[in-house]
């Protein structure tokens, strides 16, 4: 990386001079609160279309694996753009990359109800979802800058905890305006609901004080990606946002089709206000600083995926509560798995934190991608029951490879104290 932006990425501030943002300090609350409605904004718009894939189905006379393509586009372009926007980060400020981000994606939210056709519509979201890459890992970078060490892990929850109020809300909302107005109303309500998010995040956020620019060097950039993938820690962490998002995007892709099928037949509204589950998420997310200080990252991650896995095997049964109950337990263990591996990305990258932690959310997003194409196409081949399969592979991933990591730090610390004793 160049001087300069290697200066933008690494802090080294003295303690006792410290004047980075702490719970205590006047401004977190405000750039916790701006940071929740970019958050609110990104999740709604991001998957607006989710809980609306029956309706849109019907609508356009296409399969479930077709539909499912309005959200997995979106995704995908996020993932293939968020590199790309955390060097214009770099060079332009978290802020400002941020901001325009946040307006072309709510520019193109009111456009999206007047696709004329699932192509369009699928064209549109792309776009969408290539403008919100700029949103969550120059978030990451801002907040690994302007917070003290000691409470980055909480307020990365935080913002963890705003997706997922959005990703409730926005379905929330969609289900029941579909119900009464039709889908294509339902996304101009999204539309509208992120615009007002956009503008409290941008009236809130405050300037940043300890970001320092640096060039557009694509010779520096590599250099910077090459130097993280070739970090083994961070491979296992952006493996394990993948692979948690699979299972999320999977599950909450198909549950549409499965809740509006026998034996549950429950209409469009209903099914948005299943989704309320989220707030389980927005609890689990913000305690997982909490979680990390208990149990260690590892400890926290084995908590994430058992949960996950008992909810993916409970929601096999033909009984709402009990589909419910699984909801609840999936949404929190990702929610809590996924607060503690972005949060330790932003901690082990001592440079280029902004690629690092836009390295993960493609890792992130692609998992999110795959989860919605295949588990429609698993739903489609083998019910409900095809959906959780794909879920638990996921979650034997991240056991595996937090089993691993497990084993290389107690093998590292073996090392460490045989050195001490010569």
């Amino acid at each position: 990386m160049s001087p300069a932006s290697t200066k933008a990425s690494t802090i080294t501030v003295d303690a006792r001079t410290d004047d980075r943002l702490t719970p205590s300090s006047p401004g977190y609350r405000r750039m916790s609160f701006a940071l929740f409605a970019a958050g609110v904004a990104t999740f709604a718009l991001l998957y607006s279309t989710q809980a609306l894939l029956p309706a849109v189905s019907a609508s356009f006379g296409v399969s479930a694996s077709a539909a499912s393509w309005t959200v997995s586009a979106a995704t995908g372009a996020l993932a293939l753009c968020v590199l790309p926007m955390s060097a214009l980060s770099e060079r332009f400020g978290r802020r400002c990359v941020m901001t325009a981000s946040l307006a072309v994606a709510v520019v193109v939210g009111l456009l999206v109800p007047f696709a004329p056709s699932l192509e369009w519509l699928v064209a549109l979201r792309a776009v969408q979802g290539a403008a919100l890459a700029g949103l969550p890992a120059s978030a990451m970078a801002y907040l690994a800058e302007e917070v003290r060490p000691k409470a980055l892990v909480a307020a990365i929850g935080l913002f963890v905890a705003g997706n997922s109020i959005g990703g409730m809300s926005g379905r929330i909302v969609t289900g029941w305006v579909a119900q009464v107005w039709g889908w294509r109303a339902a996304l101009a309500a999204v539309g509208l609901m992120a615009v007002v998010c956009a503008l409290v995040f941008r009236a809130l956020l405050p300037k940043a004080r300890h970001f320092t620019p640096g060039s557009l060097n694509p010779k520096a950039l590599a250099k910077t990606v090459r130097g993280h993938l070739a970090d083994p820690l961070l491979l296992r962490l952006y493996a394990i946002g993948a692979l948690f998002m699979t299972v999320f995007g999977a599950v909450y892709t198909v549950i549409g089709y499965r809740l509006v099928e026998a034996p549950f037949g429950l209409p469009q509204g209903v099914i948005g206000s299943i989704f309320l589950v989220y707030l389980v998420g927005t609890v689990s997310s913000a305690a997982a600083g909490t979680l990390v200080g208990r149990m260690g990252r590892r400890g926290a991650l084995y908590l994430a995926v058992t949960t996950t896995a008992a909810g993916l095997l409970l929601s096999l049964a033909d009984s709402l509560p009990a589909v419910l109950l699984g909801l609840v337990l999936i949404t929190a263990g990702f929610f809590a798995g996924h607060a503690v591996a972005s949060s330790e990305v932003s901690r082990t990258a001592k440079t280029g934190r902004a690629q690092a932690s836009a390295l993960y959310q493609s890792a992130y997003y692609l998992g999110s991608s795959a989860g919605g194409t295949l588990g429609a196409i698993a739903f489609h081949s083998g019910g409900w029951a095809g959906t959780v399969l794909l879920g638990l592979l996921a979650v034997l991933g991240v056991v595996s490879i937090t089993l691993y990591g497990t084993r290389v730090a107690r093998a590292e610390h073996r090392l460490v104290l045989a050195t001490s004793r010569r």
